[in-house]
């Protein structure tokens, strides 16, 4: 199950423990109808794709971190690797951020 970056330190302590592993970060918000809609699908795929590192922040709880890295829109699911970013995917569309980790990884 994806963990919650809380704060921008645990943001910037993810990236960094990954090394060149690809991570996906999923921003979201409680309030956020599409949010809930590819929430359990975001869940579903870090089981299935067990060599990603999958993480949620929560952009009101988090706002720091969504700030820093210019979300606009939810969901927003943003991809690293050694604590760059890689590439971004908004919206709720299963099948594009699917193709995206698979393009990716």
């Amino acid at each position: 199950m994806p963990e919650y970056l809380k704060t921008k330190n645990e943001y910037d302590q993810a990236l960094k423990d990954a090394g060149n592993k690809l991570v996906v970060i999923d921003f979201t918000a409680a309030w956020c109808g599409p949010c809930k809609v590819i929430g359990p699908k975001f869940e579903a795929m870090s089981l299935e794709f067990t060599d990603v590192k999958f993480y949620k922040v929560d952009v009101d709880d988090n706002d720091e971190t969504a700030e820093h890295v210019g979300i606009s829109a939810m969901p927003t699911f943003n991809f690293y690797k050694n604590s760059e970013k890689i590439g971004s995917v908004t919206g709720a569309n299963e099948a594009k951020l699917r193709e995206k980790i698979n393009e990716l990884k």
